[in-house]
């Protein structure tokens, strides 16, 4: 949790009202957010296939991320309660589906067009 009354917080506040992008970029800049929402749309739906797929995650770090993009509205959580053992599986919204588009785009500017300091 951010301290409310840090400069930080100040900081980032101004930056969220003043352009939607800001928020956008401070949620897409927290670590394996977008490798969860391209590991879904991959078709890893289920938190065990994530976790397979992206080995080097922690089970807190994931639960988090997916929370986030569920709160955020770019994936939904499918429950399945009448399965012994009840099933969770997670897919894109519309809205992921275009950010994630939009997010493709920009890895192939990163890897075609910039040039990175070593």
């Amino acid at each position: 949790m951010r301290k409310l009354s840090s400069t930080n917080y100040y900081n980032q506040t101004f930056l969220e009202d003043k352009c939607a992008l800001n928020e956008l970029i401070h949620l897409l800049s927290k670590r394996w957010l977008t490798e969860v929402m391209f590991s879904i749309e991959e078709g890893n739906s289920r938190f065990s296939s994530l976790k397979e797929d992206l080995k080097h995650i922690s089970d807190n770090i994931l639960a988090d991320r997916l929370k986030l993009l569920e709160q955020y509205k770019l994936i939904v959580r499918n429950s399945h309660l009448g399965e012994v053992p009840a099933r969770v599986e997670y897919t894109l919204t519309e809205t992921g589906e275009k950010l994630s588009e939009l997010l493709g785009g920009l890895c192939s500017f990163a890897e075609n067009e910039m040039e990175f300091p070593s």
